[in-house]
This record gives structure tokens, C-alpha cells and sequence, in this order.
């Protein structure tokens, strides 16, 4: 690295990617604010308003004049009010002129942004935006919902006007409350209108335009994905925001840092920027939203990658850069490294430098009660010198505080309970290079019996850093000196304890670094499988799905309906339950489509016939319980959510049927545990004891 120029700035500005941190609030017209990326990253969104504006500025026929961008923070509203306004600026051939009516609106000296920002569009038009539909300002006495009502009011009767509008979902329903409250016919439809097409319904009504309003435009910023290519196609936003973060010309060169060669940051950035490395990150953030349900943000995206690539420790500071940090845990690591007394700060750094690398930050959680426990254990056995037992277990007793970034720490938990490859299945084939793979059961075994055999296993391939590396040498020691008779003498079963713990961490530490690398996590065939259903466009993959919920639905070909419990009562003792049976439910994907809008990230299937129809959403769980009873699991070990849903559902369908005089004409009581069945008859109803085995 040349000493005449300008140090790179990654990864220490990196860290203002973070949401709390200026790069996590985009300002109107200020480019030195919320745009960590230095670029605007394409979405379907923005397309559509790159479309929008062309129109409007045209005067195209029936182009609407109102656009509602409805979603919570950190989605792009910002950018993409910006956008839209140098779109029209560059349509009309103002030459600027828009923009700089609007940027001292959006740059006032007292530093009050209003709440309403207005510019002419000539020849009588004009442009009215609400940049945070929030916002309330003094001397305002009128709630943010009442303020959006009164505009939307304005916006319909005034035909030359056009307005955009960001509003959370919040201000969106409490606006709609006011509406009703208020009798604001025309705009209580149409807000009824708007809340249910950015809704999660199977059934939800087109966007762009809105159904039934040609005038409004309305598209769910949170429920479009960044991690799949827009509708123009072209790479997902969030391939294109980590190519930014990884920009080689952007970072010192590999090991010239402060830190060297041992840096966790750089050994990240290098990483990830191979494809297949890059590639099983984007796919296990894909998998974390079809498990969910939930969509990773703009500003969740940026957090993460200034999380994954510049850390996010309590004790990193602000002063010092990433690299400084881990320059600084380094030479605290050499006191451990001289079998110096063992010190929180000396013998915890060289776990903190491992886990600092991206796929021990994302991966990141361990048994919060073992520290504890492990310190009381390395006293009783003399071994409290010990710097890699006494680093274990202040590392593992640091994690019960609270230690990652809070913007992004549910996600990350989220993320961890989903696909931890420390709990994939051992039959789990991981390949590790092109040539060599290896299976975790193998694995498994060698480090049940030493860290030492698992190293060496692991090692001959080159597949982990010399962190993780430096710090499996040291548990392998660790490891042999509990196996020492002198050790073990007094108590067997607290170095037994001992031990296993040190393995299973050993273990787990490789398990994640090769997991991460490869998105070898747990369940992936699986996660895989319910992303293909949820993405496959022509329907086949969820209709084989509606297929098996129907199995799990109904008992064998019949459908049964309790007669002497509501929702939620536990069921009398067998002989005194009386229960409607009648011809099984069949359940169908919902193939309600409807166009230009985001796909929902949600299916659903239909339950049912008729007038008894109902919808189900397709979790995660709900597809997992079906493909595990497939494979042979007791449905009395069904999670207790699949358990409600399904519950929830035939409690849904049963008001209905018991008032479906067409289904009871074919339905049944059984009364007890006797055999007893009441049906009708042609004269009346007539009650039977079935033959046993029929």
C-alpha cells in the first residue's frame, strides 16, 4: 500500500452504514446524509416512478395524480421522492428549476423541515409532498392522521395538483379511523381501499393503479424483497449494496492493514468477495425471509453489512477503526500467548477476534449459562491459570449481555434460531472446496473424541482462517490437559464437563465457518424446497403442498367438528363428546393473482367450499410439519403453532358448515366412544352402532 495518498476509507466508514449512525436517515437534497452507498440501487419501485414521472410531465391520459409509498423507516421512501422529483425536473425540461424550488424547503435555516413542501410544474400545475407523513409541526394541533386525511381531501378535489405521499401503516389506519369517525365518505373509501391492497390478503386488489381509484398510485415498500431481481430485472438491490461495501479500491490490500494478516475485517471483505462466498450469504438472507415472513430493509441491509464487515462491539469505540481494534486485540493476545495471568481483556481477544469475522457475526449466539458454570469448573480444577479456559468462559459470560447492534439484533436472532449450522443434521454433505467435501457427521465424531483429531481433519484442506486456526490449537491444548490423569483425579466428572463443553464449542466454531461459507445450515434443503414454492410462478409446487395440508386437515376422508366444546376448550373425556362429521375439505392454492403490485410474501391457500371457504396463510412451520409427517413424525409432536393454526382454521370453517344445509346433507354425529353414529334418514334421523373395523 502506497504511503502517498489517502488511506482507503473501509472499514472504518463503514460503521456509519449502521442505521443509528448518519448513514441510517436519508435528508431530502443532501447527499452527505442516508446514502451509505454512494448510489441509488434499482427497485421495482423506482421504475415504476421513473415511469410515473414521464407520464405526469406528458400530460398522458389518465395517469393518476396521487402516489401513497406506504411502509415503516429504512425502505427508500426518501430516495425515491428524490428521485421522482429529479425524474420530473429532467421530463419537463426545467433545467434544475424544480429542484432548487423544493431544497430550501428541504434545507430551511432554523432546520424545521414542514411537514407539506410545494413547487410548480407550470401551466398551472403544481406538486404537493409530504415527505414523512408523520411529522406534526408546531403550532399544528391536529394529529398526523388528521392532517393526512385533510390533505388527501384537498389532493381529490383539486384535478391539477399532484401529490406523493410517504406514510407509514400506522398513521395510515389511525387516518382511516378519523374517516369513519368523521364521515369522510370519499376518503374513507379510498383509505379502505389503500389499507387493504398493502395488506397481507390473498385476495388483495391491484396497486398500481389502484383498484377502483385510476387517480392513485400505492405500492408496499416493505413487502418488495431486495433480495430478488426488480421487475426490470438485472441484479437484486441487495447484491448490488454488498458489491459496494466490498469494492476492493475501497480497502487497504489483504494484510497491509494495522492488524496485519490476523485482521477479522479484512479476511471478511476477501471472503465474501468470491462468488460462492457472496452467493450462500444472499441465499441464507433470501431463506430468512421466506422462513419469516419478514423483509430485510434498506437500512436493515446497510446495518448488516457495516455489522458483518466493520463489527458492531460495545467496547470497539468510535475513535479507532475496525482495524486499529483488532490491532490492538492482537497485542493483548500476546500476554496469552506468553501463558501470562490470565486477564479478561488478554485472554477473551483471541475469541473476539474470531468472532468478529462475518460468519461467526452472523452466526453469533452460544448457551448463555455455560460461563458461569465453566468458571466455577476451571477453579474446582485448578486449571483458573489456564488463559484458553479462562478466555472461554469470560467470552461465553460475555454474551449474556446485550452485545449486538439494536437496530438489526431481532433479525440477527431471527437468523441464527432459523439456520444455525451448528444444529444441521449430520447428514448434512458440506463442500468445502471444489475437490473436497466433507460430511458433518465426520466431523461430528472427530470432535467428540479431540479437538486435536477434528483439527487435523479439517486443517489439510485449508478451509479455515489462521484465526480460527490459532484459536482450535489452543483449545486443543486446552483439551489435552483435561485429559491428564493429574487433572482429572480428584474430579472425573467436572473435566468430563469440562471437555465436552471445549469440543462441542470446537465443533460448533467449525460446523458455522464452513456452514456460512457454503449456506450448508440447517434445514437448507428444506428452506430451499419452501422458496421454490413461494417463487414458482406457475402454481405446481404449491398445489403438490395443498395436497399434503389437505391430508393434515381432515381425518382420512372426513372432516370432524366438535359439538360440545367452543375455540380453545379442552375436549370432554371420549364417551361424552359428540362429534359432526362430513365429507373431507379440500384445500386449493388461492390462485388470485393480481397484477401490478409486489408479490405478497405470503402464500396462502384456500380451505374448503362454497360460502364456508376460508384462506390460510402457508408459514414456514406449516410446510415444515408437513414435510416431516411425510417422513414418518407423530402428529401429537406437531409444533404448538402448526397445532393452533390448524385448529384456528377448523374452527373457522365449522360456524359456516353446521349453517350449510347442501354439506349436512351428507354429515353425521358420532355420539361417544361406542360406535354410535346419528344420521339422516328418509324418515327422520336414525342412530346406528357401527360393526368394529369398519
Amino acid at each position: 500500500m502506497s504511503d502517498s495518498g489517502p488511506p482507503p476509507p473501509f472499514p472504518a466508514q463503514l460503521r456509519n452504514w449502521s442505521g443509528h449512525r448518519s448513514g441510517g436517515v436519508r435528508r431530502l437534497f443532501d447527499d452527505a446524509s442516508g446514502r451509505p452507498g454512494e448510489v441509488v440501487f434499482n427497485t421495482s419501485l423506482l421504475a415504476r416512478l421513473r415511469g410515473w414521472a414521464a407520464a405526469h410531465a406528458n400530460r398522458t391520459p389518465s395517469t393518476p395524480r396521487l402516489v401513497l409509498l406506504v411502509g415503516g423507516p429504512g425502505n427508500g421512501k426518501t430516495e425515491a421522492i428524490e428521485s421522482t422529483i429529479r425524474w420530473l425536473d429532467e421530463e419537463l425540461g426545467s433545467d434544475a428549476r424544480l429542484v432548487e424550488q423544493l431544497r430550501p424547503q428541504y434545507n430551511p435555516p432554523d432546520g424545521l423541515v414542514p411537514r407539506v413542501a410545494q413547487a410548480s410544474l407550470g401551466s398551472g400545475r403544481s406538486l404537493v409532498i409530504v415527505q414523512d407523513a408523520t411529522t406534526v409541526i408546531a403550532p399544528e394541533t391536529r394529529t398526523a392522521a388528521q392532517l393526512l386525511l385533510a390533505e388527501l381531501e384537498v389532493a381529490l378535489a383539486q384535478p391539477s395538483e399532484a401529490y406523493l405521499c410517504c406514510v407509514n401503516r400506522g398513521v395510515l389506519d389511525d387516518a382511516l379511523v378519523e374517516a369513519i369517525d368523521t364521515g369522510a365518505t370519499e376518503v374513507c373509501a379510498l383509505l379502505e381501499a389503500v389499507t387493504r391492497a398493502v395488506g397481507l390478503f390473498p385476495d388483495a386488489s391491484a396497486c398500481w393503479p389502484l383498484d377502483k381509484f385510476p387517480e392513485v398510485n400505492v405500492w408496499p415498500m416493505d413487502a418488495e424483497s431486495l433480495l430478488l431481481p426488480s421487475e426490470e430485472g438485472g441484479e437484486p438491490p441487495a447484491a448490488s449494496l454488498f458489491d459496494a461495501a466490498l469494492e476492493a479500491r475501497k480497502w487497504p490490500a489483504q494484510g497491509t492493514c494495522a492488524a496485519g494478516a490476523w485482521c477479522p475485517f479484512c479476511n471478511s471483505r476477501e471472503q465474501l468477495s468470491r462468488e460462492r462466498e457472496q452467493a450462500s450469504l444472499l441465499r441464507m438472507l433470501r431463506w430468512y425471509e421466506v422462513a419469516s415472513g419478514k423483509r430485510w430493509s434498506f437500512r436493515d441491509l446497510f446495518s448488516l453489512a457495516s455489522y458483518l464487515l466493520a463489527g458492531g462491539h460495545a467496547d470497539q469505540g468510535s475513535n479507532s477503526s475496525p482495524c486499529e481494534w483488532a490491532r490492538d486485540l492482537i497485542a493483548r493476545d500476546e500476554v496469552a500467548k506468553r501463558k501470562g495471568k490470565p486477564t479478561q481483556a488478554s485472554s477473551t481477544a483471541i475469541f473476539q477476534l474470531a468472532s468478529a469475522q462475518y460468519q461467526h457475526a452472523l452466526f453469533h449466539s452460544w448457551p448463555q449459562d455455560a460461563g458461569p458454570r465453566l468458571l466455577r469448573d476451571l477453579k474446582d480444577l485448578a486449571l483458573d491459570d489456564d488463559n484458553t479456559g479462562m478466555g472461554l468462559a469470560w467470552f461465553l459470560q460475555g454474551r449474556r449481555a446485550q452485545y449486538l447492534p439494536t437496530v438489526i439484533s431481532s433479525a440477527l436472532e431471527g437468523v441464527v434460531e432459523i439456520m444455525d449450522p451448528g444444529l444441521a443434521s449430520p447428514d448434512v454433505k458440506v463442500q468445502a472446496t471444489l475437490r473436497t467435501a466433507f460430511w458433518l457427521r465426520d466431523i461430528d465424531v472427530r470432535f467428540s473424541r479431540s479437538v486435536s483429531e477434528g483439527l487435523d481433519y479439517v486443517r489439510r484442506q485449508q478451509v479455515l482462517s489462521k484465526v480460527e486456526v490459532e484459536l482450535l490449537e489452543r483449545l486443543s491444548a486446552l483439551d489435552a490437559e483435561l485429559s491428564r490423569p493429574a487433572v482429572r483425579r480428584k474430579r472425573p466428572a467436572v473435566a468430563t464437563r469440562v471437555q465436552r463443553l471445549v469440543r462441542d464449542f470446537a465443533c460448533r466454531l467449525v460446523r458455522r465457518a464452513l456452514g456460512a461459507r457454503t449456506a450448508s445450515v440447517r434445514d437448507a434443503n428444506l428452506l430451499d424446497e419452501f422458496q421454490r414454492v413461494l417463487e414458482d410462478a406457475s402454481g405446481d409446487e404449491l398445489y403438490d403442498v395443498a395436497l399434503d395440508v389437505e391430508k393434515l386437515l381432515n381425518n382420512n376422508q372426513e372432516f370432524e367438528i366438535s359439538l360440545t366444546t367452543t375455540f380453545g376448550q379442552p375436549l370432554p373425556p371420549p364417551m361424552h363428546r359428540a362429534t359432526l362429521v362430513v365429507p373431507a375439505r379440500p384445500v386449493r392454492a388461492y390462485d388470485a393473482v393480481a397484477l401490478n403490485r409486489p408479490k405478497t410474501p405470503i402464500a396462502f391457500l384456500r380451505v374448503g367450499q362454497g360460502a364456508s371457504a376460508k384462506s390460510i396463510a402457508l408459514t414456514y412451520e406449516l410446510f415444515r410439519a408437513v414435510k416431516e409427517l411425510k417422513r414418518g413424525l407423530s402428529p401429537a409432536s406437531l409444533p404448538r403453532t402448526v397445532l393452533a393454526l390448524l385448529d384456528t382454521t377448523r374452527a373457522r370453517l365449522s360456524g359456516p358448515i353446521v349453517r350449510d344445509c347442501q354439506i349436512l346433507e351428507r354429515a353425521s354425529i358420532k355420539i361417544g366412544e361406542g360406535g354410535v353414529t346419528v344420521s339422516e334418514r328418509r324418515q327422520g334421523f336414525a342412530a346406528r352402532k357401527e360393526e368394529p373395523g369398519r
